[in-house]
């Protein structure tokens, strides 16, 4: 009776983990021990994966553990990889654990770019394991029992998790082993087998027979409901059902026998003889239907013995009255088993090789935190930085301080002298000018990187577009269009950064041409720039005045809001904080991470304080600028205003913003360069992505196309014929029944049928050989008339039939003509052809026969053939072989 039901692995093509792993690592990790560790983890990876997947299984608890240890590192590493079709692509191939590969299967195998596919058939292969293990259990024992039951409610609980998950995990439709119908149908059944085990505990252990009652009620009625659920399912192993069915009749079988048991000690008999004769007719039942699947000797012996003891008792003794079946009280159900919950780790012996790695959704909010950070810096700096132009601008436009330094009228002022020596270090003209002259190359690049990473995508989406149109249906995989979308929008995004890359050097180019002819003076030697700047008359009466003390001592004040700024900025991008805690706190206690909110809080903490000094700064700069107006002013109207003085003032003027432009200008080129360079860098992992995608996408459509070529190769090619009028006529024609016309509507593959016995060989009657030559009629045969012919019926037997004899005259059709033409079977009176002959094997013999030496219908030169004359009534006509009684010839199907 102990007959239970295993199901079969999933097999799993390899596949390479570490190569685009270690890729995603190098890329993403800067190099160092963490990368090391990381690269080290990916090989440890993929190392369990062939253990798990690449080798047959033992049917022993610690093959279970490696696949349940693979199946927790799968869980562990999702979060933490960007496991997707157009970011990290792995494409993992299993074949339907039910399809044999036969040429009228389903599915066999599905190939998927989803590591939630690799996830479920790894569950499944890991319940199905469970199921086996338990299936060869010594059920004879205690720990063989509690094993068993343990490993039918984890297949149990497996099958559930993937009955729930795999739609969404997979996103399209899986092979039927997978589907939620099939999986929950084993999971059903695996905890029917579960509580079976519970009731065969229960018996060994001799509990109470009520209680064992209960257990074996509940038992048949998940075998019921397992029963009900596997009807329909044409994919899974034909044994399935009746042995379902066999189960649910035993245990309901085993429930009414303890239960009249029960009956018994109640001094109910009729009720007793009622359970045990309900049982021997469920038992009866087996035997009758599901023998070859199980075996219910042992039981139906014992229930017909307690039935023969309690009718005799009953008969001899008690005379109590035997209800009807459906008058007995229902028997109770207890449901001691249910199926375990699937929570990882499901193994003991987990440890995760990537326990140091933040899970991606850490990585995105450290990613978008990252972003705040730099725009909280640069909003900052630059008004900081903003601040500190304008202040130059006002000091330059009032030419302060050089004007205060200036008052000899014919040396060079000494801050002018300093700006001078500066723009000589740092290189002069020629520095810009070459920082210039770069840019464009730099730009050059990084179009040609942008555009040879989107042509591959759009030469990829062209001929996944071809082929739809070519397969319609059947190209049944995302669409490139669809799945290129975040890569031609980040696309976007890089082309918009060029352009207003190109727009900013644009402008700094114009910039620099409006004061090249000042920067070009400044870096001539200091005799040069002593001639260039016109003499005035001197202002000494000026020095020392309380005006000019006042100017230099606001000046001396802005010089020192300057400084503090550049401290307050260094500050500033030196603050540093781990948000990666605070985000994976989040994710663990919310389950999710609200990436804004913890941002800008953070962000406030850090950068509140220095927010505040900063626009204390602005403040002061703004009330020292205007006390310098003030004191210009003044200081204007005490120096005498005249032609040379205005000339050289003018040329001081234009000679401190060219020394404030060409800082500017040396800094928006570095930064522009830096800009460019970090963009290449950005754009060349753009462009693996998009190799990286393209390839995998490649390397699906040839599987793609290698599977829609062995479809379509799998596919009936012959065309249907139309059975002719003359063989319409079939009613009263006895024979074997006709094979059927299609056989491709079989969903399983079926033997193949073997051919009736061959026939004995056809008897010619001597009247065939007597025929005088020149056509005449022999003469015993009617003058005239045609010779009468066996009504001609539709092809029947199997595909391949075997073909009767042919009598002479008739043509016999080759069942394919372009092969060999149809032969006269006169000519072949000679050569007899045996009654099994299979024209299919030899279609070229009938070009190596030697011309007859006689026949008695060859005419005369000229002249047209003769006829045979009828046979007289009843008779046979000549020369034609008599067919055997009551069958009908085979003829090929057309």
């Amino acid at each position: 009776m102990a007959t239970f039901i295993s199901v079969p692995l999933k097999k799993s093509s390899e596949v390479d983990l570490v190569k685009p792993l270690s890729k995603f690592v190098t890329t993403t990790y800067a190099a160092g021990e963490e990368q090391g560790e990381y690269i080290h983890a990916v090989e440890e990876l993929n190392k369990l994966r062939k253990n798990a997947l690449g080798r047959p299984l033992d049917k022993h608890e610690s093959s279970l553990d490696i696949l349940l240890r693979y199946y927790d590192q799968l869980c562990a590493v999702e979060p933490k990889f960007p496991f997707s079709e157009n970011q990290l692509c792995l494409t993992f191939t299993w074949k339907d654990a039910f399809d044999k590969g036969s040429l009228f299967g389903g599915s066999v195998k599905l190939t998927l770019a989803s590591l939630g596919y690799e996830k479920t058939c790894v569950l499944f292969n890991a319940a199905a394991l469970a199921s086996q293990i338990a299936s060869e259990q010594n059920l004879d024992s205690d720990e063989g029992l509690k094993a068993a039951n343990k490993f039918y409610q984890l297949a149990s609980g497996a099958f559930g998790h993937i009955k729930d998950t795999v739609l969404s995990a997979l996103n399209r439709e899986p092979t039927m082993d997978i589907s939620p119908e099939t999986v929950g149908t084993l999971s059903s059944i695996m905890l029917a087998q579960a509580q079976e085990v519970v009731f065969l505990k229960a018996t060994s252990d001799k509990m109470k027979d009520a209680s064992i009652a209960k257990l074996a009620n509940q038992a048949a009625d998940f075998y019921g409901d397992a029963f009900k659920q596997c009807q329909y399912k044409e994919n899974l192993p034909k044994e399935v059902l009746p042995v379902l069915a066999a189960k649910h009749c035993i245990m309901q079988a085993n429930a009414e026998l303890h239960q009249s048991i029960l009956a018994k000690q109640k001094k109910r008999f009729g009720e007793e003889i009622a359970r045990l004769q309900h049982a021997a007719e469920l038992v009866k039942t087996v035997a009758s239907r599901y023998d070859e699947y199980v075996s219910v000797k042992d039981l139906s012996d014992k229930i017909n013995r307690a039935l023969a003891a309690a009718k005799k008792d009953n008969d001899f003794i008690y005379h109590d009255r035997v209800p009807e079946v459906k008058d007995l009280e229902h028997i109770g159900k207890a449901a001691l088993v249910k199926a375990t919950v699937i929570t990882p780790p499901l193994s003991q012996k987990f440890t995760d090789l990537f326990e140091k790695m933040v899970p991606m959704a850490v990585q995105q909010s450290m990613s978008v935190y990252g972003q705040r950070k730099a725009e909280t810096i640069n909003r900052l700096v630059g008004t900081m930085r903003e601040a500190t132009n304008l202040c130059n601008g006002v000091l330059a436009s009032l030419n302060l301080p050089a004007a205060l330094e200036d008052l000899s009228g014919d040396s060079i002022p000494q801050s002018i002298a300093e700006k001078a020596r500066g723009v000589v270090q740092q290189g002069g003209l020629q520095s810009i000018e070459q920082l210039i002259r770069d840019l464009p190359e730099l730009l050059t690049r990084n179009r040609e990187i942008l555009d040879e990473s989107l042509r591959v995508l759009d030469d990829e989406e062209t001929t996944d577009s071809d082929l739809r149109a070519k397969f319609s249906q059947r190209w049944n995989r995302t669409p490139s269009g669809d799945l290129y979308k975040p890569l031609r929008a980040e696309g976007t995004n890089f082309r918009g950064a060029l352009d207003k890359a190109t727009q900013a050097d644009q402008m700094v180019r114009e910039r620099y041409n409006t004061h090249c002819d000042m920067i070009a003076l400044l870096c001539k030697p200091e005799n040069e720039l002593v001639a260039a700047i016109p003499s005035a008359n001197p202002t000494k009466t000026l020095q020392g005045s309380e005006v000019v003390n006042v100017l230099r001592a606001q000046l001396s004040q802005l010089d020192e809001v300057k400084r503090e700024r550049e401290v307050l900025e260094g500050e500033i991008k030196a603050v540093t904080f781990d948000m990666s805690s605070c985000f994976l706190t989040a994710l663990s206690q919310d389950g999710g991470i609200n990436e804004e909110q913890l941002s800008l809080s953070q962000l406030d903490q850090l950068y509140g304080s220095y927010n505040q000094r900063v626009q204390a700064s602005l403040r002061t700069q703004e009330d020292l600028l205007g006390q310098v107006q003030t004191s210009h002013q003044e200081f204007s109207s005490l120096k005498q205003s005249n032609t040379e003085a205005n000339a050289r003032e003018e040329v001081l003027k234009k000679l401190a913003a060219a020394h404030d432009s060409y800082v500017e200008i040396s800094n928006n080129l570095h930064e522009g360069t830096k800009f460019y360079n970090g963009l290449t860098e950005i754009l060349l992992k753009f462009q693996n992505k998009c190799s990286d995608i393209v390839f995998a996408r490649k390397t699906e459509r040839d599987e793609l196309l290698k599977e829609l070529q062995q479809s379509i190769a799998r596919e009936p090619s012959a065309p249907s014929i139309n059975v002719p009028a003359y063989q319409s006529n079939m009613a009263a024609a006895p024979g074997p029944t006709p094979a059927p016309r299609t056989v491709f509507a079989q969903q399983q593959p079926q033997s193949k049928p073997q051919p009736p016995a061959r026939p004995p060989p056809p008897s010619v009657t001597p009247q065939a050989a007597s025929v005088a030559p020149g056509g005449n009629p022999p003469p015993n045969a009617p003058p005239t008339g045609n010779p009468p012919m066996a009504p001609m019926t539709q092809a029947q037997g199997p595909p391949y039939p075997t073909y009767q004899g042919y009598a002479p005259g008739v043509r016999v059709h080759h069942p394919y003509p372009a092969w060999s033409p149809p032969v006269s079977t006169a000519d072949l009176r000679y050569y007899q052809v045996p009654m099994g002959y299979n024209p299919y094997a030899a279609y070229g013999q009938y070009n190596q026969m030697q011309p007859m030496a006689y026949n008695p219908y060859q005419a005369a030169p000229g002249q047209q053939q003769g006829y045979p004359g009828a046979p007289p009534t009843g008779q046979p006509y000549p020369g034609y072989p008599q067919q055997p009684p009551q069958q009908q010839p085979y003829y090929p199907q057309q």
